[in-house]
């Protein structure tokens, strides 16, 4: 296979969760660079809409959808409509995420049950009921957005997101032991873990501590709107056949330090 095969998405079918902005949308702008068909979807619907529109200028089909990733019946809309146009899913991107500051003794219950409820329940409900059809086809890639933050402690001076670090450790736990259980289906599962990159999610955080999170990254920068499509696009295409269970950390060298 030529290289620029294994990179090739042509055809292929991707729902990217959360896709109307960030990471989300820049993953999608990807894969539809790479000649996927890209359904798109999260609460926000006019985001989503508006990000679709832009990939069908570059050529591939694309739906907008709005979906609560904790809602089973919104999951199921999801997929039951993605199979209805495109007749397959072989990409499953589980972006939509929250979180929530506050010291650990002062974390409010609800604020907890919210971020884990999108984080963790709803990357299961997505890869649960994606997976159903995935399994059938005896083919599929997921890929789940963890977080450099969950595989180690952050410094309270930067960050105090005790939920938001819990979470994301289970997506990494999640997407190992699923690796584990549906390898031997055709089924690949592996995680991005990303650093600090200027999105809504993190723009208070960034505005309050760059200087010092900048001085914890030894390419001293944070991530860019391109780099997670080079990333995300080697875990969606065959270029990765041989890869699953793994977290891919891009984070301009911090986890190093």
């Amino acid at each position: 296979m030529h290289v620029k095969d294994l990179f090739d998405l042509t055809g292929k079918v991707a729902i990217v969760t959360g896709g109307g902005r960030g990471l989300g949308q820049q993953i999608a702008e990807g894969f539809a660079e790479a000649g996927a068909n890209v359904v798109l979807c999260s609460r926000k619907l006019e985001a989503c809409q508006e990000v679709s529109e832009e990939l069908k200028r570059i050529g591939v089909e694309s739906l907008a959808i709005k979906c609560d990733v904790t809602n089973p019946e919104d999951v199921q809309n999801v997929v039951d409509r993605t199979l209805e146009s495109f007749g397959r899913i072989d990409i499953l991107v589980n972006n939509s995420g929250a979180t929530w500051g506050a010291l650990a003794e002062e974390m409010p219950l609800e604020a907890w049950k919210k971020v884990i409820d999108v984080n963790v329940t709803g990357t299961f409900l997505m890869s649960q009921t994606v997976g159903k059809v995935m399994l059938e086809q005896k083919s599929g890639k997921i890929i789940n957005i963890a977080s450099v933050a969950g595989l180690k402690g952050s410094n309270p001076q930067y960050m105090n997101a005790i939920g938001y670090n819990t979470s994301k450790g289970a997506v990494i736990t999640f997407t190992k032991d699923l690796a584990v259980k549906w390898g031997p289906h055709g089924i690949y599962v592996n995680a991005i873990a990303p650093g600090f990159f200027p999105t809504k999610m993190s723009k208070g955080l960034l505005e309050k501590s760059s200087e010092g999170i900048l001085k914890g990254t030894p390419l001293r920068k944070f991530g860019s709107d391109t780099d997670l499509k080079g990333v995300a696009l080697f875990l969606a295409a065959p270029a990765s056949d041989f890869i699953t269970g793994d977290i891919v950390v891009v984070d301009g060298g911090a986890h190093a330090m």
